[in-house]
């Protein structure tokens, strides 16, 4: 991940929290998104604003989707995304891009808000 993007720290209303999560802004670091980059480590995460739409062509290792609303509702999630498939969420206006199986792990589900 590069652009210098800035870093922030999401936090599940339960108390767990991802603490490197790069935030994709801008239109050059939208489109780049997590092309590129190594594998995500469970701490790690790109958080893509304005979008409702990602895709994983190009990739190579699987990631967890989460596609947030505009008061920052988990309003859908696709866990274990693989390479080369697309996803959207029309009502999504973010979405949270972090390593497959940190969904589980944060015990992030649908009707949960995060923050940052």
């Amino acid at each position: 991940m590069s652009f210098n993007m800035r870093t922030v720290s999401i936090t599940h209303e339960n108390g767990n929290s991802i603490s490197d999560v790069k935030v994709a802004d801008t239109a050059p670091s939208r489109m780049r998104g997590l092309l590129g980059s190594k594998p995500l480590t469970i701490e790690q995460g790109l958080l893509i604003t304005p979008c409702n739409s990602v895709h994983t062509f190009g990739m190579k290792y699987a990631i967890d989707v989460i596609f947030l609303n505009k008061k920052n509702y988990v309003i859908k999630i696709i866990k274990v995304m693989k390479p080369t498939r697309i996803t959207g969420c029309f009502r999504a206006s973010k979405v949270l891009e972090i390593a497959a199986g940190a969904a589980d792990k944060n015990n992030i589900k649908k009707g949960d808000i995060l923050s940052w």
